[in-house]
């Protein structure tokens, strides 16, 4: 009897211990499990999904994660521009930082150009899609800049409108053109006015325009120049009595069927037709005198 139970006490011992190491085995082979559905890794957060902001067709831009990128492909790929983002901004400006200035920079296929502010007036360019990098100084010194734009009408001529170190409704302007397509700039002549600038731009390369007066401005300040900007001459408008103190703010011109045209519009404070119509003049005499043709809707 004594023996019986020695023998049935080692069964169950055996089978007690048999369990045991069955149970870490199985505990062994799910652990890993637990871990991966645990694990910090998949819970860890990705990095932000970059959102172009497009300029044309999947040509676009970020500024996400304090960086300037560009795209020419809708977001698939990106490529670093080698800029400092506050660098774009540089100068007298308070609103938003998550999209370009409009007319600061040119993003097409063919040339991406940025205008950024170091202890210079920077224009930095890329004709193979941000491949490689080249840097121009377009004024030697760094006022703090309001109003900054840049166009190219073809591969060689280009432009740079700026103004800045604005004291009340005064301030400094000037307007820069390149010929060998931004390696080097020439500072057009002093236009005469310290008035606030609205706008400006060339239609070729000897036509180009400047235009003034923001604040409160009862008839149109606009500057030609018909020699690459060597001088500026002040156009003047011949307005209907009707519309005298209501088209007060000359727009940039355009070329139409063999002259210029340019629209007025009512300025910041506007009411005629709820200020949402333009005076369109035409001139024959390249820019120095216009005529009044016909009113226009807005399309802002």
């Amino acid at each position: 009897m004594k023996n019986l139970m020695i023998v049935v006490s080692s069964l169950v011992i055996l089978i007690l211990l048999i369990s045991i190491f069955q149970y870490e085995k199985s505990f062994d082979e799910t652990q890993p499990m637990q871990e991966d559905i645990s694990s910090p890794s998949k819970n860890r957060e990705r990095p932000e999904s970059l959102q172009p902001t497009i300029v044309t067709d999947s040509i676009g831009y970020t500024l996400q994660n304090n960086e300037l990128k560009i795209t020419y492909d809708n977001g698939q790929e990106w490529v670093t521009v080698p800029v400092e983002v506050e660098q774009l901004f540089s100068g007298e400006y308070n609103g938003n930082k998550t999209e370009l200035m409009n007319d600061s920079f040119i993003l097409t296929d063919k040339r991406a150009s940025f205008i950024y502010i170091e202890d210079s007036i920077k224009l930095i360019t890329s004709h193979d899609k941000g491949v490689t990098w080249q840097e121009s100084t377009i004024y030697q010194h760094a006022p703090a800049i309001r109003f900054r734009k840049v166009d190219f009408l073809n591969e060689k001529f280009g432009y740079v409108i700026v103004s800045g170190d604005r004291t009340m409704s005064q301030e400094w302007s000037a307007a820069f053109i390149t010929n060998d397509g931004g390696k080097t700039w020439r500072e057009t002549a002093y236009p005469g006015t310290t008035r606030l600038l609205y706008n400006g731009g060339f239609v070729d390369e000897n036509t180009g325009f400047l235009s003034y007066g923001i604040i409160n401005p009862e008839e149109p300040d606009f500057y030609i120049t018909s020699d690459a900007g060597f001088s500026w001459n002040k156009a003047t408008f011949s307005i209907p009595e009707k519309f005298a103190k209501v088209f007060v703010t000359a727009e940039v011109p355009f070329k139409e069927d063999g002259h210029l045209a340019v629209l007025l519009n009512q300025g910041p404070n506007g009411d005629y037709m709820g200020g949402k119509v333009k005076g369109k003049f035409v001139s024959f005499d390249r820019g120095l005198s216009w005529e009044f043709t016909s009113e226009v809707a807005s399309n802002e």
